[in-house]
């Protein structure tokens, strides 16, 4: 490729870094400024507003918040969600995906257009409620998982992943007297690798940031997952009494601690990206080739 060595093309290449660098440094600097104010004092957290390197560094916020049992188990529930969750949809996305990008499937073609039309339309927040309660999945963590177990964007993705496998090899693999359930576990699957690490991080993403059905279904705070504990903090540290919700030993926080209750709430699932990073775009553009 011959390098662009043109008055033009350089001045394009020195604008557009410019440009990209300075988005950058918008989107980068409120996540400086809440690991910084999650390490400030309440003090110069109340002078400032916005800090970006502390004056003077501060543990407190952490030892307040690491002094209680109330963000351990917290965090217990939500990475007990996410971890089985995220099997749980995993499991039955990958059976109705190969199931759907079967063409010799019968009613292939009505069964995916209820998979779409579910991603234009749904019951809405009221009937979902009364199907949950009607269950009786109300004060159980099943009522978190259940209702989102299958995401029709991310069956799709996968469907049209799995249409990309040649079907010579699955041919192949009934010859030798293999049935339809060994082809998905021995072939399939093991050639979807890059679609599964990226299903697998939209759907603990997802499960990671379960809120509202927390809020919706689950009345024992003791039950709460850590964004609605984090959702709780932030309240109080605006001013409003809502200790109620809380255990009785947590002090209202100051806004030191809501910034490092952010910093621990974020923290874990931004540690699962680096190990899927390198399946992440292959596997999301490798599925939206054709449906």
């Amino acid at each position: 490729m011959v390098e662009d060595r043109t008055w033009g093309g350089r001045l394009f290449g020195i604008v557009n870094f410019a440009l990209l660098s300075l988005v950058a440094l918008i989107t980068i600097l409120p996540f400086i400024h809440v690991v910084a104010g999650s390490f400030t004092t309440g003090a110069e957290m109340a002078a400032k507003k916005f800090v970006l390197i502390p004056t003077e560094w501060s543990l407190e916020a952490y030892r307040f918040i690491f002094s209680t049992s109330t963000l351990f188990r917290a965090m217990a529930v939500s990475i007990g969600i996410t971890a089985f969750g995220t099997l749980f949809s995993m499991t039955l996305t990958s059976l109705m995906a190969y199931g759907l990008s079967r063409r010799d499937l019968d009613g292939r073609k009505l069964l995916m257009f209820f998979v779409v039309f579910t991603m234009l339309f749904n019951g809405g927040l009221i009937p979902t409620f009364l199907v949950v309660k009607e269950l009786g999945l109300i004060d159980t963590y099943a009522a978190l998982v259940l209702p989102l177990s299958i995401n029709a964007f991310n069956l799709i993705i996968l469907k049209n992943f799995f249409q990309n496998i040649p079907e010579g090899l699955e041919e192949s693999a009934k010859i030798d007297g293999c049935s339809d359930f060994g082809i998905l576990l021995r072939i399939v699957l093991p050639l979807s690798m890059p679609a599964i690490a990226t299903i697998s991080l939209f759907y603990a993403v997802t499960y990671w940031n379960t809120y509202l059905n927390a809020i919706l279904y689950l009345n024992d705070n003791k039950m709460w997952p850590i964004q609605v504990l984090l959702r709780q903090i932030v309240v109080l540290a605006s001013g409003m009494d809502y200790s109620s919700d809380l255990d009785s030993a947590v002090p209202p926080p100051d806004q030191a601690v809501k910034m490092a209750v952010i910093v621990v709430a974020t923290l874990p699932i931004l540690l699962v990206y680096p190990f899927l990073q390198k399946h992440f775009a292959k596997g999301a553009l490798l599925g939206s080739i054709k449906g």
